[in-house]
C-alpha cells in the first residue's frame, strides 16, 4: 500500500467538507432554519474519508442516521444534500427524505438509513449481486457500535461469511449508543472480537488516524475483491456532537469530551502533511477557503430551491 501526496491531500480535502458541512448544518438546525432531526458526523471525520479513499464509483456503501460523512466522502454533490437536508425539491430525494435518507445509487451510495442496524443486509444484498455478475467491486457498511447489537448486523457477519461475500464491514464506535456508554451495553471491549465467531478478520484501529483506517480498510478492500469474503474493522472514534442536535450529552462530562478534542483527526492530519511537507500551510489556507466557497454555493442552492408543494405528496410513493 503506497499513497501518493495527492491521494493524502485529497483525503484532508475529504475530511475538511465534511467538517465544514457540518458546522454549516449545526448552525443552521440552531437558527430552526432545518426542518427534522440531525445528527452530525463531528469528530468522525477520519473514518469515512479513509475508508472511501480505499473505493472506486462502481463500489457500494451503506449508511447510517449519522450518514453526511458518509455520503461526502463517496463523491455526493454538496448542493444536492443541502438541498435535500433544507426539505427542498432539488434535493437528492426531492425533499422527502431529509438528512437520514440521502441516497445516490449511481456513486453506489445506498442510502443513509434510520433504522438502527439496517444496513448490513442491504450491504450483504448488494455485495450477493456483485458475486453473482461476477464482478470484483465490494460494498462497504458503516454501523455505529449500538448497531453491532442488533441482530440484523450479527445476521449480517454470519452471512456474508458463510457465502464469503464482497463486504467490509466499518464499526464506528464511538462510545455510545444515543445515551448509553458501550462499557455498559456490553461484555467486550473491542467489538472486532466478534469476527473471530464468523471466521473473519477483525481489527482494531485509531479512528482519528485517516491513515490507519485507509491501511486497514485497503487491505480487507483487496481481500474481498479477491474473493476472500468479508472483514469487521473497528474504529475508535467519538462524536462531539450529542447523539441528535438537541441531546443535552448529561450522560458525559465536559473534560471527557475536551480530552477527545485533543485528538481532532482533522487537526492532526493538517499538522502530519504540513510537518512532512507535503502542503505548505498557504495550500492549506487555500484549500480550506475553496471548501468554504463550495459550501457558500451549496447552502445557497438549497435556500433558492422551492419547497415540495402539497400536490408532491403522492408522487415516488411505493406502498
Amino acid at each position: 500500500m503506497s499513497l501518493s501526496n495527492e491521494q493524502m491531500v485529497e483525503m484532508l480535502h475529504t475530511m475538511i467538507k465534511i467538517r465544514n458541512f457540518e458546522d454549516r448544518v449545526q448552525k443552521f438546525f440552531a437558527d430552526g432554519k432545518i426542518p427534522g432531526f440531525v445528527h452530525l458526523y463531528l469528530g468522525e471525520e477520519a473514518i469515512a474519508a479513509g475508508a472511501c479513499a480505499c473505493l472506486r464509483d462502481t463500489d457500494y456503501i451503506t449508511s447510517t442516521h449519522r450518514g453526511h460523512g458518509h455520503v461526502i466522502a463517496k463523491g455526493g454533490d454538496l448542493n444536492l444534500m443541502m438541498a435535500e437536508i433544507f426539505g427542498r425539491t432539488t434535493g437528492y430525494c426531492k425533499g422527502k427524505g431529509g438528512s437520514m435518507h440521502i441516497a445516490d445509487v449511481d456513486l453506489g451510495i445506498l442510502g443513509a438509513n434510520g433504522i438502527v442496524g439496517g444496513g448490513g443486509p442491504i450491504a450483504n444484498g448488494a455485495a450477493l449481486a456483485i458475486k453473482y455478475r461476477g464482478q470484483d467491486n465490494v460494498a462497504v457498511c458503516f454501523f455505529g457500535d449500538g448497531a453491532s447489537n442488533q441482530g440484523t448486523t450479527q445476521e449480517a457477519l454470519n452471512l456474508a461469511s458463510a457465502w464469503k461475500l464482497p463486504v467490509v464491514f466499518v464499526n464506528e464506535n464511538n462510545g455510545y449508543g444515543i445515551s448509553c456508554p458501550t462499557s455498559k451495553s456490553m461484555a467486550i471491549t473491542d467489538i472486532a472480537d466478534r469476527a473471530s465467531a464468523y471466521d473473519m478478520p477483525g481489527v482494531v484501529v485509531d479512528g482519528n488516524d485517516v491513515l490507519a483506517v485507509y491501511e486497514a480498510v485497503f487491505e480487507a478492500v483487496k481481500r474481498a475483491r479477491n474473493g476472500q469474503g468479508p472483514s469487521l474493522i473497528e474504529c475508535k472514534t467519538y462524536r462531539w456532537r450529542g447523539h441528535f442536535e438537541g441531546d443535552a450529552c448529561v450522560y458525559r462530562s465536559e473534560a471527557e469530551l475536551e480530552a477527545w478534542k485533543e485528538k481532532d483527526p482533522v487537526a492532526l492530519y493538517e499538522k502530519k502533511l504540513v510537518e512532512e511537507e507535503i502542503m505548505t500551510t498557504q495550500a492549506l489556507e487555500e484549500l480550506n477557503k475553496k471548501v468554504q466557497g463550495d459550501l457558500d454555493a451549496a447552502v445557497s442552492f438549497a435556500l433558492e430551491s422551492p419547497l415540495p408543494d402539497v400536490s408532491d405528496l403522492t408522487q415516488d410513493v411505493y406502498a
